[in-house]
């Protein structure tokens, strides 16, 4: 079974720059986790709202380390996860792109 989780949406601290730690900035999370459906429930809403939280109280000043600290949640939060995508990309830092990083985890 995978969970699609796609353009979550909030704004949080993040990033090196001056501006950026004192001014929210919007971060978009993509997800995608596998795992083993045996009629146990994977709770998506509140999959959502553990990102989202440690998005905005960690204050990450990288995206990358922000990327493991998700993997390392996801990972102690959600035993039955077997395989994990994660994309954050932070729409307006630059005029003319999005900047993202992502990765992939098996469990």
């Amino acid at each position: 079974m995978k969970i699609h989780i796609e353009e979550l949406r909030f704004n949080c601290i993040i990033g090196l720059l001056e501006t950026e730690r004192h001014t929210p900035q919007e971060v978009i999370i993509n997800l995608e986790l596998d795992y083993d459906y045996k009629n146990e429930f994977m709770n998506y809403a509140e999959l959502c709202a553990d990102v989202q939280s440690n998005m905005q109280e960690k204050k990450y000043e990288l995206l990358e380390t922000a990327l493991d600290a998700l993997f390392a949640l996801i990972y102690a939060r959600y035993p039955l996860a077997k395989r994990l995508f994660i994309k954050i990309t932070k729409p307006d830092i630059l005029d003319n792109c999005r900047v993202s990083v992502s990765n992939i985890k098996k469990f």
